[in-house]
C-alpha cells in the first residue's frame, strides 16, 4: 500500500515538474495570434531589427570619432578654426539616409501587411476561424507598430546623440532643414508610423500587394512635400528691429546662433515695412535717394530661434500621431465589416 502511495506521489511530482518546465518554456515564447503574425512577417521584422542594430553601432562609432576630433579643440569650449576642419559629410549623409526610413518601411512593411493576405486569400481563411477580424487586424497593427517604434526610436536617439555636440554650429546640419529636423527627436517615429499605417490602409482598400506598394510610395513622397512646407509654421516667429539706418557697420540686428531667417525688410519712420529689395538701384546715389524718400530708418527681421526646435518637433509629432490614430480607427472599422 505504501509502495503504491509512494509511486503515485512520485508520478505526481514528475508531472508537476514537467508542467512547470513546459510553462516556463511557453512563457518565453509568443503564443496564439501574436506568434502567427510574428512568424508570417518575421523576415521583415528581423531585417528591421538587424538593420537598426548595425545603424546604431555605426552612429556610435562616428560619434566617438567626432568627439576625439572635438576634444582636440577643447570641447565644450571649442577653439576657433574647428568648423573649417570638421568633416560633416558622415553626419549629412546619415541624415539624408534617415529620411528614407518612413518611405522604405511604409512601402515594404505597411503596404503588404494586409494586402498580401487579401490577395492570397489568407484573410478569408482567418475570418473562418474563431479569431475575430478585429483581433487579427489589431494584432498585425500592434506588433508591426511595436517593431517600428523600437527601431525608429533607437535610430533617432543615436543620431540625435551624435549630432547634439555640433548642432549649434552653422557649419553642421541646419536644424530647420528637412535632413536635421526630420531625422532627430520624435520625428522619425511619427513620420514612419504614419506612413506604415497609411500603407496598411491603402493595401486594405486596393487588395493588391504591388499596386499598394506603388501607391504607398506616392503617398510617402507627397507626405514629405506637404510636411516640408508645413514644418516651419509650427514655430513662433520672433521679430527684431533696428533704427540705426541700413548702411554701415552694426546696423543689422544681432540674431541668435543658427537662427532660421524667415524674412527681412526695411523699417520706415512710420513703423511700416517695405521689401529689402525695393530700393535696389544701379547706383549708390539712386539707392540712397530711394531710402530717403521712403523714410527708411532701419531693419525689421523675422526669425525662428533654434531653442524652439524641440517644441516644434513634439508639436509636429503630436499632429502626425493624431493622423495615425485616425487612420488606425478607419482600418479597424472598415476591416470589421468589409475586410473579406
Amino acid at each position: 500500500m505504501s509502495t503504491m502511495t509512494s509511486t503515485g506521489s512520485t508520478g505526481s511530482t514528475s508531472s508537476d515538474s514537467a508542467r512547470t518546465e513546459a510553462g516556463r518554456g511557453r512563457g518565453l515564447r509568443l503564443g496564439g495570434m501574436t506568434w502567427l503574425v510574428w512568424r508570417q512577417h518575421r523576415a521583415a521584422y528581423w531585417t528591421l531589427l538587424a538593420a537598426t542594430a548595425v545603424a546604431v553601432a555605426l552612429m556610435v562609432y562616428q560619434r566617438q570619432q567626432m568627439m576625439t576630433f572635438l576634444d582636440g579643440y577643447g570641447y565644450p569650449h571649442l577653439k576657433d578654426g574647428w568648423e573649417e576642419k570638421f568633416d560633416h559629410a558622415p553626419l549629412n549623409s546619415t541624415a539624408q539616409l534617415l529620411q528614407l526610413l518612413p518611405v522604405l518601411i511604409g512601402v515594404f512593411l505597411g503596404a503588404p501587411l494586409l494586402a498580401g493576405d487579401l490577395e492570397s486569400g489568407t484573410a478569408k481563411l482567418v475570418s473562418a476561424q474563431s479569431v475575430s477580424r478585429v483581433r487579427w487586424i489589431t494584432t498585425k497593427l500592434g506588433l508591426s507598430a511595436l517593431v517600428v517604434v523600437v527601431c525608429t526610436t533607437a535610430v533617432s536617439a543615436a543620431f540625435t546623440w551624435w549630432w547634439s555636440p555640433v548642432r549649434p554650429s552653422s557649419y553642421s546640419l541646419s536644424w530647420y532643414d528637412d535632413a536635421g529636423f526630420d531625422s532627430s527627436g520624435p520625428m522619425p517615429v511619427a513620420l514612419t508610423l504614419l506612413t506604415v499605417v497609411a500603407g496598411v490602409a491603402i493595401g486594405m482598400l486596393l487588395r493588391r500587394t504591388l499596386l499598394s506598394m506603388v501607391v504607398t510610395l506616392g503617398f510617402a513622397v507627397a507626405l514629405r512635400l506637404v510636411w516640408s512646407h508645413f514644418r516651419l509654421s509650427l514655430g513662433d516667429v520672433v521679430t527684431v528691429s533696428t533704427h540705426n539706418g541700413v548702411k554701415g557697420e552694426n546696423v543689422y540686428p544681432n540674431l541668435p546662433d543658427s537662427a532660421n531667417l524667415v524674412d527681412q525688410s526695411y523699417l520706415t519712420a512710420s513703423g511700416d515695412t517695405i521689401g529689402w529689395d525695393s530700393c535696389n538701384a544701379a547706383t549708390e546715389k539712386a539707392m540712397n535717394a530711394c531710402l530717403e524718400k521712403a523714410q527708411v530708418v532701419g531693419w525689421s527681421v523675422d526669425y525662428i530661434p533654434m531653442s524652439q526646435m524641440s517644441g516644434m518637433q513634439w508639436l509636429g509629432a503630436s499632429i502626425l500621431l493624431a493622423l495615425t490614430a485616425g487612420i488606425v480607427a478607419f482600418v479597424i472599422l472598415w476591416g470589421r465589416k468589409r475586410l473579406v
